[in-house]
């Protein structure tokens, strides 16, 4: 059930509760009836975990509400399932959350109706080629298997712009397949993919559990040199950094391709739960570093630099200290 059958349930049942307890008085009663759903990723990437988090910190600290965290194919779906109504709460990168709010891409002259309540960690895009197979660029993927990541995904986008970037045609000069990150992984095992997309923090779980389990078998391909055609075409919402040899215990750090992620609301969410769901973020960090470091990589200051998201007015207050 989802959308607005699932929310007019909650409701029902919220109102059910009150009755039950024979309240006299109708108070303030709590948004969508106080459950919020979080739309994070995949089952083995950085969002879900964190998403987890965040739910659990939710549900323990902000009375009235109950968070659940679920599963999607991340970016693209999340944004489509807050606009609908059928999230609260997403994870997105940054570049595809522009591209919703500005009517490009994926929502091609649908802007949609969604606000920032902070910009989180950085996502590091992995390049992952088997080893054997001797490839040096991105362009030596011409003509092998690739999969660019599970649809509707903000892996899928950077991958394809990759491509782009890289001179090929994503749908034309590769075969391509988009698939969810444990089925890239499985398949990279099986040997019927040459290479992999992955955009996601550090570590990722998946991509972790790939290249422990096959010393040597797998390479972390260079791709920062792609940022200037990147750039030209895209904006400055890219950006380089090295994907450090500590992460996954490779030989030499890995140039690559990084953008930020953003948490996202939707425009009607009453401005104090919006607030209260940032103010969430900071005062309860600590349990977010708990569950995965990318989320201590974050400030307050950091947060609220979104543009060209809008911030939501309530995240919006509370930088402001109101």
């Amino acid at each position: 059930m989802t959308g607005r059958p699932r929310r007019l349930l909650a409701a029902m049942l919220a109102a059910l509760l009150a009755a039950g307890c024979g309240t006299s008085e109708a108070g303030p009663q709590p948004w969508h009836g106080g459950r919020i759903f979080l739309a994070t990723g995949n089952t083995t990437g950085v969002y879900y975990q964190l998403g987890g988090g965040y739910a659990d910190v939710i549900s323990r600290h902000l009375p009235g509400y109950e968070a659940r965290a679920e599963p999607t194919g991340a970016s693209v779906e999340n944004i489509n399932r807050l606009a609908s109504g059928d999230m609260e709460i997403a994870f997105s990168l940054a570049d595809t959350a522009a591209d919703a709010v500005q009517g490009r891409g994926a929502f091609e002259g649908q802007p949609q109706p969604v606000r920032a309540l902070a910009r989180v960690y950085s996502n590091y895009t992995h390049v992952i080629v088997r080893a054997d197979a001797k490839i040096t660029a991105l362009s030596g993927l011409r003509g092998k298997r690739v999969s660019t990541g599970s649809p509707k995904s903000g892996t899928d986008i950077i991958a394809g712009r990759l491509l782009t970037a890289a001179g090929l045609d994503p749908d034309r000069d590769v075969r391509r397949a988009t698939l969810s990150l444990p089925e890239t992984v499985k398949r990279m095992r099986a040997g019927t993919l040459d290479a992999m997309f992955f955009s996601g923090g550090l570590p990722t779980p998946g991509i972790a559990d790939l290249l422990s389990s096959a010393p040597g078998r797998f390479a972390l391909l260079p791709i920062a040199d792609l940022i200037e055609p990147l750039g030209a075409r895209h904006g400055s919402v890219y950006t380089t950094a090295e994907l450090p040899k500590e992460v996954y215990g490779t030989t030499s750090a890995t140039p690559t391709v990084t953008v930020a992620n953003v948490i996202l609301v939707g425009a009607d969410m009453p401005d104090q739960l919006a607030y209260d769901l940032t103010r969430l973020l900071f005062t309860y960090q600590a349990d977010l570093v708990g569950v995965h470091p990318e989320g201590g990589n974050f400030t307050q200051q950091s947060a609220a630099g979104t543009d060209p998201i809008p911030l939501h007015p309530g995240a919006a207050r509370f930088y402001r200290g109101g």
